[in-house]
This record gives structure tokens, C-alpha cells and sequence, in this order.
């Protein structure tokens, strides 16, 4: 089978010719793969490790500073100011400021200089998802609270739900109309190439959820429906990246109709894979649950060995599972434990 048959399988509930795989890495660990094993390009990493990788694809935006498959991590687009902070073998973005800081009205929000969906340019997404055509590919990304809280900071966002709600809802207003509309030209562009589109946020801490699933209920869900049935009414599935400790919101990503549910960070509460199995296990693929916090930095070869053996056997029994780590891969992983990973599942799991 070729990468793209081995998900199509899982996500139609039949079993493909091995497990299939996904590989998410800073670019730190993909840089120091390829010096490893001698790889020119990513491509070739892929078939060295034997990575059913999906592939992003994105627009462009003629303002953006960084290149990036996932839109909101385009902070120059949406006026949100970053540093780079190293910590030894790489560095990540810290948000210094958001434009949304000083808003204390609706009108205010109004204000900001709100980009144009129409500005994206979708020149070229076609002729990519062609030249990968035997991988699952992705195009488009919606995630708008951890935008918010970006362009408004961490506290003021979660606050704004519960003190200022007004300004929350028209901020997430705003976000909403861009990114449907994106989607909108994504999918007529290239809806019949694209296997998935990025429908997500990030609503766990390591112990519970950022907010109650009542205020979920009223700011994210509506406008995730929307955009999840956008999708299905073009033949596209729906990827839902969402950390940490998110169990008690899983029935309602369920019910508004996700495909796949990432990263399944399994030491987190209420995320054993036992229980998140047996009980959701036939409605949706799980993507992910091998552990980058502990097994994969400062486990052995084998730990990693046993943790995938231990996924396949939870997972046996679901709808389908895609073997891949609980988030990027960190710069502090032995190449040896990675090889380990995509080696235990080549081989089937032994």
C-alpha cells in the first residue's frame, strides 16, 4: 500500500497492510535525521524511516514573514509580535505582544486591520498536492482560540470569556469569516486532492481543560461545527489537533463530527489509552500516543519498542489508529529512539 491507502484504510475502518504512520518533529530533529542517515531531502527521510507522513500544504500570504503550513502560526500576518528564545539545541517563538491587547470594546476589535481572505494566494496548491500524490495531504487550518489568545494574551483571552464576553465574540467573529472563507477557495480549488483539513485548538493543560466545557460550548463549538461540515460537504476529512488533558470535551468533538483526534498524550488526566478506547474507539482514528515527554527523550530503545507494541495492541480493536508521537519529536531525542519508533511499526509491531 502506498501511504496515502494505508490511512484511507484506517480512516474506512479496514485494516491496511501494516499500521500506518505519521511523523511530527521540530526542525532541529529533521535536520539532524537527514545528517544521520544521509538523507537529501525530506522526501527521502520519509522512505528511509518508512513514514506515511501527511503532508501539509498552505496558501501564501504576500505579507507573511515566516513560511508555514499552519496559518496561525503566521503571527506577521495577524500583527502579533514574537522573540526567538534558544534553550540549547534550538529555539522556538515567544508572543511578545498581540494587537488585541488594549481592545475594551467590540469596536475596538473592529478596528484592527483584519487581513482579507481573499489575499492568500492558492497559486501552485494543486500542482503540490499532485506531486504527493501517494501521501494523505492537508490544506487549510482553523484554530481559533489559540489564535485569540495570541493576538490578546494567554490571560485576558480566558478571562474575556467570563468578564468581557463581547469583545471574545467579536474577535472570534472575525476569526471565523476569514478562515471560512479560506476554506471556501481552499476546497474549490483543490477539494477532490486534499485528504484533510486542520480543525483544531489547544484546550488541555497536563491536569484538566483551559475552560469548562460549558464555555466551549458557547465561544468554539458552533463555528468548529461550521467549518467541520464545510469540509465533509467537499469529501474532506477533518484532522482535530487538541493537547493535554481534553477528555470531557471528546463527546462533543464526536458529535460535531472530527475524523481523527490527535496527539492522545496519554500521561495526561483522564487520557488512559484503555478507557479512551473502549469508549470512543469506534467513531473516530486516533492519531498518535507514543509519549514525547518521557518515553521518547529519556526512555531506551526499547521503552519506545514496548510503548508501540502497547498502542497497537489498545488500539487493535478501533476504528483505526495512525502510530506518531504525542506532538513534535523534541531536539533532546536520540536518533536511536526514533529509528526505534518507525522500526516497531515496519515490522508490524514486533
Amino acid at each position: 500500500m502506498t501511504p496515502r491507502e494505508r490511512w484511507k484504510a484506517a480512516l474506512e475502518g479496514r485494516r491496511p497492510d501494516r499500521p500506518p504512520c505519521d511523523y511530527w518533529a521540530t526542525a532541529e530533529v529533521t535536520a539532524r535525521l537527514r545528517r544521520d542517515l544521509n538523507c537529501p531531502d525530506e522526501r527521502t527521510l520519509w522512505k528511509c524511516l518508512g513514514v506515511d507522513k501527511c503532508i501539509h500544504l498552505a496558501p501564501r500570504h504576500p505579507r507573511a514573514v515566516e513560511t508555514d503550513w499552519h496559518l496561525q502560526s503566521l503571527f506577521s500576518i495577524w500583527g502579533i509580535a514574537t522573540r526567538e528564545i534558544g534553550y540549547g539545541p534550538g529555539v522556538y517563538c515567544e508572543v511578545v505582544s498581540g494587537p488585541l491587547e488594549a481592545a475594551e470594546t467590540p469596536a475596538d476589535v473592529e478596528r484592527f486591520a483584519w487581513p482579507d481572505p481573499e489575499e492568500w494566494d492558492l497559486g501552485g496548491i494543486r500542482a503540490q498536492a499532485l506531486a504527493w500524490k501517494d501521501y494523505p495531504i492537508l490544506c487549510g487550518t482553523y484554530e481559533p482560540f489559540y489564535l485569540y489568545s495570541r493576538m490578546r494574551g494567554m490571560e485576558r483571552a480566558l478571562t474575556d470569556l467570563l468578564d468581557r464576553p463581547a469583545i471574545a465574540e467579536a474577535a472570534l467573529a472575525r476569526i471565523h469569516s476569514i478562515h471560512e472563507r479560506l476554506f471556501e477557495r481552499i476546497l474549490a480549488e483543490a477539494g477532490d486532492l486534499i485528504d484533510f483539513v486542520y480543525v483544531a485548538e489547544d484546550l488541555g493543560t497536563q491536569e484538566s481543560l483551559l475552560m469548562s466545557p460549558t464555555l466551549f460550548r458557547r465561544f468554539l463549538r458552533p463555528t468548529l461545527r461550521r467549518m467541520i461540515d464545510l469540509a465533509h460537504g467537499h469529501g474532506v476529512h477533518v484532522f482535530h489537533h487538541d493537547d493535554g488533558a481534553i477528555r470531557p470535551l471528546i463527546p462533543d468533538l464526536l458529535d460535531i463530527g472530527i475524523d481523527v483526534l490527535n496527539p492522545i498524550q496519554w500521561r495526561c488526566r483522564g487520557m488512559d489509552r484503555a478507557g479512551l478506547a473502549r469508549d470512543f474507539g469506534s467513531r473516530v482514528v486516533f492519531h498518535g500516543g507514543v509519549d514525547n515527554q518521557q518515553t521518547l527523550p529519556f526512555g531506551s530503545p526499547l521503552d519506545v519498542r514496548r510503548e508501540v507494541q502497547a498502542n497497537l495492541a489498545l488500539f487493535s480493536a478501533c476504528k483505526g489508529y495512525i502510530v506518531a508521537p504525542c506532538h513534535n519529536i523534541q531536539a533532546n531525542t536520540p536518533t536511536q529512539n526514533i529509528l526505534a519508533l518507525y522500526e516497531t511499526v515496519r515490522n508490524g509491531g514486533v
